[in-house]
């Protein structure tokens, strides 16, 4: 949930008849019971800003010391200078208060960062980046309150953020939650139920989502006592030459995916190398000119991919307007979105179905002249053109052209190898070729690559990726 939704949400749950200062204090008994199920009793300091977030800072300072815990507080500002629900609970804080600087940490063994929250669209005051860093160079432990300072709760971007052991949030996660650096620096990320009403939430139309089986297993495809290997889906793949390795990778990773059929259509000169080298994967050598023409004419191929190894090159790029000319679910990766730098407006024009576009971000840069935030770029990128984006990364995000974006958060970092991206457009391909949804698919393929290479772990190899589809699926009881 955004953050301007989640202000919301607390405003509806006060209209509702909860009043501010129980939402506060409930928000920082939930942080005080972490506190108390992670350590054994220890000296805290507690770092309290000048709004809600210090708020719930001295409540969580309150708690603690009930509960027989030594806690000293420092506050950026003057305790004079709060208003409103955060004044209500500092006023019931007798002890005293510090004014938060470096030497304001004493003697302690743990922080609570209550400073700034997730609404914080700034650098941190040198005051306050310098605490931090000062608790960090002593490698004190840190419970983060919403998000660590610093950290931008739209966007996950830090500007002068340390990194939190734990970080205790409130009825929903934030995007800067899911997105890098914010994730690494949140650590454990913990979800508290502070008496937020499941009817406010459900009424608040929600656009961004962390990725997982839930947004989209019951739109998987599903296999049929009475189908057959034609309605499972064939899926059509354009293989490059001499690059022979990367389109070969992403044939089987559309077959495991559950294409009933998969063919790849290549030059000539490679038929021996793709011939020999796949066995349940049709190969069609392009022998004449109109040859390609000719496969693209037969209605029964229902997912298109090009791109893995085809060459920034005019053949590449006519064939990926040819695809797209079919208006058919087609697939452009690598090359195929290199190959339209010079020709944006071109690509976006000739996307007229459902497409997805899968680029690093090198490529999105060579296609895209969008500034900001990996969210918002993917998002506008989109829109711009037409197309599902997934824009890779340890923090992938997905967006489709209405504004809706999934932030993926389940790839290791073993899938930085050479190929890995080549599996992924094969098992979007393979989902594309049966159907589902363009924006579902991606955030499938996304997810379900995350999790075979995470059940690999270490010395993954991108080929190793298609045969370990099978047992990611049986575990999510999908029938693809």
């Amino acid at each position: 949930m955004r953050v301007a939704q989640m202000v919301e949400a607390d405003r509806l749950t006060m209209a509702a008849g909860i009043p501010g200062v129980d939402l506060m204090q409930n928000a920082g008994t939930a942080v005080v019971c972490e506190i108390i199920r992670r350590r054994p009793v220890c000296r805290v300091c507690v770092l309290c800003g000048p709004g809600n977030n210090g708020g719930d800072g001295f409540v969580i300072a309150s708690g603690l010391a009930a509960a027989g815990w030594p806690v000293r507080v420092a506050l950026l500002g003057r305790r004079a200078g709060l208003s409103g629900d955060a004044k209500f609970h500092a006023e019931r804080w007798r002890a005293a208060v510090e004014t938060l600087a470096p030497e304001a940490l004493g003697d302690a063994e743990l922080v609570v960062d209550a400073i700034f929250g997730s609404g914080l669209s700034r650098a941190l005051d040198a005051n306050v980046a310098q605490t931090l860093a000062a608790a960090a160079r002593r490698k004190l432990p840190l419970i983060a309150v919403d998000v660590p300072s610093g950290v931008m709760g739209d966007s996950g971007e830090a500007l002068g953020a340390v990194a939190a052991e734990c970080t205790v949030t409130f009825a929903r996660k934030k995007p800067g939650h899911a997105l890098l650096p914010g994730r690494e620096l949140c650590g454990e990320i913990v979800v508290a139920d502070i008496g937020t009403p499941p009817s406010v939430l459900a009424g608040i139309v929600a656009d961004t989502w962390e990725n997982d089986p839930a947004l989209w297993q019951p739109d998987m495809p599903q296999l049929k006592a009475a189908g057959n290997k034609y309605s499972r889906g064939h899926a059509l793949l354009y293989g490059g030459y001499p690059m022979t390795g990367a389109a070969r990778m992403a044939a089987r990773a559309a077959a495991r995916a559950g294409a009933g059929l998969t063919s790849i259509a290549v030059p000539e000169v490679a038929l021996p190398i793709y011939a020999g080298a796949l066995t349940s994967i049709m190969v069609h050598p392009l022998s004449r000119p109109d040859d390609f023409a000719r496969l693209l004419a037969d209605a029964r191929y229902t997912g298109l991919l090009i791109g893995p190894g085809a060459g920034v090159n005019e053949t590449t790029r006519a064939r990926a307007l040819a695809m797209l000319e079919t208006r058919r679910a087609v697939l452009l990766d690598a090359d195929a979105i290199s190959v339209f730098a010079d020709r944006p407006a071109a690509l976006a024009g000739a996307i007229k179905g459902p497409c997805v576009l899968t680029p690093h971000e090198g490529e999105f840069k060579r296609l895209f002249d969008i500034s900001g935030d990996k969210l918002t770029r993917a998002r506008a990128a989109a829109q711009a053109s037409g197309a599902v984006i997934v824009l890779k990364g340890a923090d992938t995000v997905i967006a489709a052209p209405d504004g809706r974006a999934i932030v993926n958060t389940n790839a290791p970092s073993s899938l930085a190898t050479a190929g890995s991206g080549d599996v992924l457009g094969g098992i979007i391909l393979g989902l594309l070729a049966q159907s589902m949804d363009a924006f579902l698919a991606a955030a499938a393929g996304v997810w379900l690559h995350g999790a075979a290479a995470a059940d690999f772990g270490p010395g993954l190899l991108a080929e190793d990726l298609p045969d370990l589809l099978p047992g990611v699926l049986r575990r999510l009881g999908a029938q693809v």
